[in-house]
């Protein structure tokens, strides 16, 4: 998929509530100690929507009222999220108090029920403070776009240390289409997805079965590509609303610019999905592996994900240490089939093995590259044609004590 770049342009400011028709919100209603931990995103019409959910098959009261909402009309028109408290785990009341939020926001905007998503991350089997979180509610207000989309993305917010946003623009039928995202996701982070919410937001007319689809090449290609930690949560959703208030002919896949509109959504997830890797609990860089020469986009992926996801690789990382024998065992027992003595690994743009043997290198200079904030190791096989990217990050003494801690 190769589009032209300069019909993609990344651009500052806004960000979720970019699009024509969005807005958002966010406050403190209670439920942390001080922080921001109640957000809300509107559109003035109902959004075609779609949703891609946690792999883990303990899912927590929120996700199964969103994808009832999804599945009802395929539509979305706001979703409200609280943080701090995850509402998993929690039986019956749990669901419950995840529906009285989903009434509550619909009864203050005047809208269906089933077009509100519900979104909760932060400590498991908790129950909800419902009472705080009800005057909470009636206290959102939608913002000017600038303030309601900062105060979203920081509502939203757990162990993270900074906000994660993005946004693009692209020409479709002559009509300036916008895509932006948010995001939220420090640690139990693993593929497939991770203890991560993402809000994706476009004005782009599109198909809703074509918007799944959209939707989930894109997370399979980006947020399944990321890993901090190798847990995966029971909270993790990736929702995106498309209202089509840019009024371009509807997209689906046989429109001519559907490639166009497919890389400008990957880079919006990419984006995110590599914020949320290098804000990796206790993380001091971002580490990218890039696979070449596998048989499949699908076997480069798996072998990127389990070099990077790898504590000693990790480790190494973060000692700044050449260590490339724990590159290659990785890709070894990564499942996916082989030659190791045509393997060709360069740790940033220094080879430390080609033909599965070790090459003279220096140690001072790739030490010196592995202070370095982003990393980089390419790994290249001689399989075939598959390329595959994933990140993650370094595993440093400060993830041990923000997860001893995280209850306290």
């Amino acid at each position: 998929m190769q589009a032209t770049k300069a019909a993609i342009q990344k651009i500052t400011g806004i960000n979720i509530a970019t699009p024509k028709g969005f807005h958002a919100s966010g406050l403190h209603c209670g439920v942390k100690h001080k922080k921001l931990d109640l957000g809300l995103l509107y559109s003035v019409t109902p959004a075609n929507a779609a949703g891609v959910y946690t792999t883990n098959q303990v899912q927590a009261a929120p996700l199964k009222v969103t994808q009832n909402s999804i599945s009802q009309e395929g539509k979305l028109q706001a979703v409200i999220v609280n943080s701090g408290n995850a509402n998993a785990c929690t039986g019956k009341k749990g669901l419950i108090d995840a529906q009285s939020m989903q009434l509550q926001t619909a009864e203050k905007l005047d809208i269906p029920s089933h077009y509100v998503g519900v979104a909760s991350t932060g400590v498991i089997g908790e129950h909800l403070p419902m009472d705080k979180i009800s005057a909470g509610i009636e206290k959102l207000v939608l913002d000017s776009e600038l303030k309601g989309s900062i105060d979203f993305a920081q509502a939203i917010l757990t162990t993270d240390t900074v906000s994660k946003n993005t946004a693009y623009t692209l020409k479709i039928n002559d009509k300036t289409i916008t895509i932006a995202g948010t995001a939220k996701g420090s640690g139990m982070i693993h593929p497939n997805m991770a203890t991560m919410l993402g809000f994706i937001t476009t004005d782009a007319a599109i198909n809703q079965s074509d918007l799944h689809a959209a939707l989930s090449y894109a997370v399979e290609r980006t947020f399944n590509c990321i890993t901090v930690d190798g847990d995966t949560s029971t909270n993790d959703m990736v929702l995106m609303l498309a209202n089509g208030m840019g009024e371009n002919e509807e997209l689906n896949k046989n429109h001519p610019e559907w490639e166009l509109f497919l890389e400008a959504l990957v880079l919006v997830c990419e984006d995110l999905g590599k914020l949320i890797a290098k804000d990796g609990e206790g993380a001091s860089k971002l580490i990218e592996v890039n696979v070449l020469g596998a048989n499949t986009e699908k076997e480069a992926r798996i072998i990127a994900k389990t070099v990077v996801g790898s504590p000693l690789v990790k480790t190494a990382v973060f000692g700044c240490d050449a260590n490339w024998g724990r590159i290659i065992a990785a890709a070894g027992y990564s499942g996916v089939k082989f030659n190791p003595d045509a393997v060709k690994i360069l740790i940033g743009e220094n080879e430390v093995v080609v033909g599965g043997e070790p090459v003279h290198f220096s140690e001072e200079k790739i030490r010196n590259y592995l202070k370095s904030h982003e990393i980089h190791i390419t790994v290249i096989l001689s399989e075939g044609n598959g390329s595959g990217r994933a990140w993650g990050c370094d595993l440093t003494y400060d993830y041990v004590q923000i997860n001893a801690s995280y209850r306290t």
